[in-house]
């Protein structure tokens, strides 16, 4: 029997790269200037034993037990997380109709290449990463690639996110931080959002892709000197996150889509989709209230919001999908946000995803009616991807 109790489209999947990963699909140019992808920001240790996890892989008494292991299995060990023949198999068992893939450790090196001095490099890792992950994802249709695009060269941000949708990509993932040099709402990105509204297809955020310092941190290190004894991570080490990196986690997107609806990006292109996954969804009803608050406040005194046909809430539940976390009081959200906004995901198969997330989100719905239960597991997603499955678009809201 299949994981999934009800028809589920999954926001929120992950390839587990290796470290030659993006090496194996860059160009020369790009290639004699990379390194490996650096793989240990999970538990510790883990990471050295990539070929035992190919080798359990390999071996039909482990493969075996991967139902009733399936989500009991995390990063390497799961069934498919690297290995792209064995992803339609999993997906098999998850019973999910389609699953949006993105990379699991790249979208720091994603970022700092395109905030470096050398562009080129930048635009060539991305290249690199779009090449792997369409591969990967060619394994099965359900899989929908996600490809990166840089947005720190107007004309080849332009050119890369063509070169992007004809790798077959069917998201395109951008940096939830603020480009080098300009914002990310500057009218010589126009381009590409109109070529993923042309294809139907949307734009997506991810966490790693905000603004980090230069070590790595999603905040200033110096939060951390409490005088109290060092704070271990989610995983056990001491690399990844904790509560106070987690606070963190969705400023970055709430500050890029603020200044895109407020600076008329999804005015100009009423029929772009914005996805944002694993960066939590409790900060979304006081976001959009807060927007709300900023056109009240400055519309007088601001042509670009004058210039504006809705107000900002009305841009966010037109065109803004979020995936909570199982963590979050999902009910709560969408009772004091709109119906159409929040997803399912499953972050399969990394440990954050937990052993259960469905049971998890039911326990927060259970005084949602089955209409925004369907909205939140298959509905908004087929509404988000647009063209990039073969649905029929999602039916319009009686509140909307």
């Amino acid at each position: 029997m299949p994981y999934a109790h009800r028809r589920i489209h999954d926001a929120d999947g992950h390839i587990m790269e290796l470290p030659n990963w993006l090496y194996d699909h860059a160009d020369a140019k790009t290639r004699e200037r990379m390194g490996s992808v650096h793989v240990a920001t999970v538990a510790p240790g883990e990471a050295d034993m990539i070929e035992k996890f190919r080798e359990q892989h390999a071996d039909p008494a482990y493969r075996a037990r991967d139902e009733e292991e399936l989500l009991l299995r995390k990063n390497w060990a799961a069934t498919g997380s690297f290995i792209k023949e064995d992803r339609p198999a999993a997906l098999d068992l998850l019973g999910f109709d389609s699953q949006l893939v993105f990379n699991t450790f790249t979208n720091g090196k994603l970022l700092a290449a395109e905030r470096a001095d050398d562009v080129d490099f930048g635009y060539g890792l991305a290249q690199a990463h779009n090449r792997a992950m369409s591969d990967f994802c060619s394994a099965d249709p359900r899989l929908l690639a996600t490809g990166y695009v840089p947005l720190r060269d107007f004309d080849r941000s332009r050119a890369h996110a063509e070169e992007a949708l004809e790798l077959g990509c069917q998201a395109l993932l951008i940096p939830s931080g603020c480009p080098r040099g300009h914002s990310p709402s500057h009218l010589g990105l126009d381009p590409v959002w109109a070529q993923a509204e042309e294809a139907g297809l949307p734009i997506v955020f991810h966490v790693g892709g905000g603004q980090r310092l230069a070590d790595g941190q999603l905040l200033d290190p110096e939060y951390f000197e409490n005088g109290g004894p060092p704070v271990p991570d989610f995983h056990g080490g001491d690399e990844n996150f904790r509560s106070v990196d987690y606070m963190a986690i969705p400023t970055s997107q709430m500050q890029t889509l603020a200044v895109l609806i407020l600076d008329g990006v999804l005015e100009r292109h009423p029929d772009l989709k914005f996805g944002v996954l694993e960066q939590g969804a409790s900060w979304l009803p006081s976001w959009m209230r807060f927007l709300d608050s900023a056109f009240d406040a400055f519309h007088k005194r601001e042509e670009r919001l004058q210039a504006l046909s809705l107000r900002p809430s009305e841009y966010v539940r037109r065109q803004v999908r979020v995936a909570p976390y199982p963590s979050e009081d999902v009910g709560w959200i969408i009772e004091n946000s709109a119906d159409e906004i929040c997803l399912f995901s499953s972050d399969y198969p990394h440990v954050e995803g937990g052993r259960n997330p469905i049971k998890r989100f039911e326990a927060s719905m259970e005084r949602l009616s089955e209409a925004q239960k369907d909205a939140f597991y298959y509905t908004n997603f087929i509404d988000l991807m647009g063209a990039g499955l073969d649905q029929p678009a999602s039916p319009s809201f009686a509140n909307a």
